[in-house]
């Protein structure tokens, strides 16, 4: 059994957001929850970056699409997935913050000069793959490439966003990771993600699938970290590929230090399998894929606690 939400999200100001909607659009409130185990058991820390769906009304209205579409970026109900994990004695972290309105696996400002009224601080990057597809910190588009907005925003604006919650996501993530570090000597972070399942790059050779795992192609994990969720995912039933085409994101490859103690593993879940894309609704399969990713996350926080020490590593 859980605690419930984290009573310390608020910490560094992220819950107080009454300065913050007198100067624009109203930032969602509570942009973090972090559910805790009562007692934290495995050396294992589970995060939903993308699934947050507090559309506040202010930013429905600044867009030039509704709700509906906006949601078109979400990893619908990937938090419900996986929010179990305090069970198995391993911390969950989820983004109440829609992607749409800021993205957290991306880094703090990588962002499209072309979305933007005036020039960019410098410290700004402004050229990227990402940012490319219109997928930046700030997002352009949503996943089936509609415009997100019909004028330009203020750098002010995307400011603001960023601080009141990319800031105190990534803060109260690492403290997680430090925490996790401390009593186990390593930690592995599972970063929780959907994808549709039309996903574009994918050739009939090498079918989508079920479960993509990324590891920055071996990077961001140890080989035997990765070998031991598609092991236990297989086992499971689920079909299983690595890093093609999504091998880890920002948090992926930022966190990941496998030689300090630091794996981290994206898993990418096909939609298909629990979601009815068009409505974004649970499908009744929903319930069987959750109780399959519950015996999964208590088999791998079971296993990961000889694999996340450095010298698992080598």
């Amino acid at each position: 059994m859980d605690k419930g939400r984290d009573a310390g999200q608020n910490e560094d100001g992220a819950g107080d957001t009454s300065s913050a909607a007198s100067a624009g659009p109203q930032t969602p409130a509570r942009p973090i929850d972090i559910f805790r185990p009562n007692a934290q058991t495995a050396p294992v820390v589970f995060a939903s970056p993308h699934s947050g769906r507090n559309y506040t009304p202010d930013f429905v209205e600044q867009s030039c699409l509704d709700a509906t579409a906006l949601r078109r970026s979400e990893d619908a109900f990937v938090d419900q997935l996986f929010r179990r994990a305090p069970d198995f004695g391993a911390p969950l972290i989820r983004a109440n913050f829609p992607r749409a309105y800021v993205d957290a696996n991306r880094e703090a400002y990588e962002l499209d000069p072309r979305m933007f009224s005036g020039a960019l601080p410098d410290y700004v990057v402004t050229r990227s793959p990402r940012i490319a597809a219109g997928l930046g910190t700030i997002a352009r588009v949503v996943a089936n490439g509609e415009e997100i907005y019909g004028h330009p925003l203020t750098f002010a604006e995307a400011r603001r966003r960023i601080e009141d919650t990319h800031r105190p996501y990534h803060r109260a993530l690492m403290g997680l990771i430090d925490d996790t570090r401390q009593a186990f000597g390593g930690c592995l972070l599972v970063d929780c993600h959907s994808m549709p399942s039309n996903v574009t790059g994918t050739r009939n050779d090498h079918p989508l699938g079920d479960i993509i795992l990324g590891d920055c192609h071996g990077t961001a994990a140890a080989p035997a970290m990765t070998a031991l969720a598609e092991r236990l995912l297989r086992e499971l039933g689920f079909s299983v590929t690595r890093n093609r085409p999504y091998a880890g994101g920002y948090t992926t490859r930022h966190y990941g230090r496998p030689r300090a103690g630091v794996h981290v593993l994206q898993i990418e879940l096909n939609r298909a399998l629990y979601l009815d894309e068009a409505a974004i609704a649970p499908k009744p399969e929903m319930a069987g894929i959750t109780t399959r990713l519950d015996d999964f996350m208590a088999q791998l926080c079971a296993g990961a606690r000889r694999l996340v020490l450095p010298e698992a590593a080598e």
